[in-house]
């Protein structure tokens, strides 16, 4: 897949990632904001931090992949509409001395080649070199 020349998109990372996370990829273009950056969003639990995704267009990018699932399914089953969802892992992603870049790098590409809107709003990330 090419990347697209329209905008890439938008994500929310959710609160296990740091704010240094959000600026960089909005140092590399791309409209990012951080859960935990934003105290109104901090204290919200995950259905709130969903609606949020869902009404600012937003990617939502997780690695609670468990309780997201559960709340993007049932919505699913009660036609409701879901924000795209990105998961990732920590086997995908070890917390290491690379894991910023990798991540970073990652979250730019599917952002810019709508990869999560492409294949029915979720997609697991792979680091780049795994592709």
């Amino acid at each position: 897949m090419s990347p697209r020349s329209d905008p890439p998109d938008t994500l929310l990372l959710d609160e296990m990632f740091s704010p240094l996370i959000a600026a960089s990829l909005v140092a590399r273009g791309i409209d990012c904001q951080a859960v935990a950056a934003q105290p109104a969003l901090r204290s919200l639990d995950d259905h709130d931090v969903l609606e949020t995704a869902l009404g600012e267009g937003r990617i939502l990018v997780t690695n609670n992949v468990v309780d997201f699932e559960i709340l993007r399914r049932r919505r699913e089953a009660e036609g409701r509409p879901v924000p795209g969802f990105v998961y990732t892992s920590d086997g995908r992603f070890p917390r290491d001395r690379a894991f910023v870049g990798r991540l970073v790098a990652a979250l730019e590409d599917v952002a810019r080649r709508h990869v999560a809107r492409a294949y029915g709003g979720v997609v697991w990330l792979a680091p780049i070199e795994d592709r």
